[in-house]
């Protein structure tokens, strides 16, 4: 019955996942709580991300605070607090940090975006050489969630 998903998170809360995630990623709605559908995130932006491209789930950012580079295909553009934007799947972006730190609302759908970062930060400093994410490190943990870093 829907209603027996209804679900209202507090200022401040945050859904539990299998691992604890940092305060800079807040779990708004879980893959599960939406059958699947999409999963809603509330992200500050403590590092940037460097080109990858998801082969199954569109990406949406809805910028709340700061502004924030996207790197699309090969077009670069600057979105500002209140810039709305549709990442389809398939096609390699990056985001960067344009003002410190920029916050935004991350929806992915199909879901589970929270999984793929529960698995990253289980993985820990492995994903990483001198400091930076490393593309051939991060894929192990990316390609069972159908994400390929370095593109």
């Amino acid at each position: 019955m829907p209603k027996d998903r209804f679900l209202l998170l507090k200022p401040g809360e945050a859904r539990p996942g299998r691992v604890p995630l940092p305060p800079a990623f807040s779990v708004k709605a879980m893959t599960e709580d939406t059958e699947t559908r999409f999963s809603l995130l509330e992200v500050t932006l403590a590092m940037d991300i460097p080109r990858h491209v998801h082969h199954e789930a569109d990406e949406c950012i809805y910028v709340l605070e700061g502004e924030l580079g996207i790197d699309f295909d090969d077009e670069s553009h600057v979105a500002a607090k209140g810039t709305f934007v549709l990442l389809p799947r398939g096609v390699p972006h990056a985001l960067r940090r344009v003002s410190e730190p920029p916050r935004v609302l991350q929806i992915s759908s199909p879901g589970g975006w929270e999984h793929y970062l529960e698995d990253l930060f289980e993985a820990g400093p492995a994903v990483f050489t001198q400091g930076a994410i490393d593309p051939e490190k991060i894929n192990k943990v990316a390609a069972p969630h159908h994400i390929t870093y370095g593109v």
